[in-house]
């Protein structure tokens, strides 16, 4: 006798298209985020020293401007003077110096032609660095 004439036996089935959807996605998701090697990149290879470099100092050029527009270079006071006089004077004050540093110690209220008379001074001499000396707020 047999009694499951009607009935079929349904198998389970497994749905495969959703689970490799899934599978892309992650394989794609991680494709992306992954970082590769670079090979492309400089190699360097810097030159070493076995002797220590101690800072040298550069030779320096006092110059002084007060308010009342008078100058006073290394110590020298040299007063009102013109152009062509300060030139004259950074020269004797610059002597056999290879490149010194011309530093202007100019007071707060002192004219700016007083400075720029220094700067054009050390221009006609030759001496082309100079900086400015500044002192902090108290």
């Amino acid at each position: 006798m047999n009694f499951r004439r009607g009935r079929r036996e349904d198998y389970p089935e497994i749905n495969l298209i959703p689970f490799i959807d899934i599978l892309l996605v992650i394989v794609i998701f991680l494709a992306v985020t992954t970082t590769y090697a670079r090979f492309a990149e400089l190699k360097i290879n810097l030159p070493t020293s076995s002797a220590e470099q101690t800072p040298s100092q550069p030779k320096q050029i006092e110059v002084a401007v007060a308010e009342s527009g008078r100058y006073q270079i290394d110590n020298m006071t040299i007063g009102d003077a013109s152009v062509e006089e300060l030139a004259a004077a950074l020269q004797k004050a610059a002597g056999s110096m290879s490149e010194p540093v011309v530093v202007i110690n100019a007071d707060a209220r002192a004219a700016h032609q007083s400075v720029v008379n220094v700067m054009e001074a050390a221009r006609r001499v030759g001496l082309s660095r100079i900086t400015f000396a500044t002192q902090t707020a108290p």
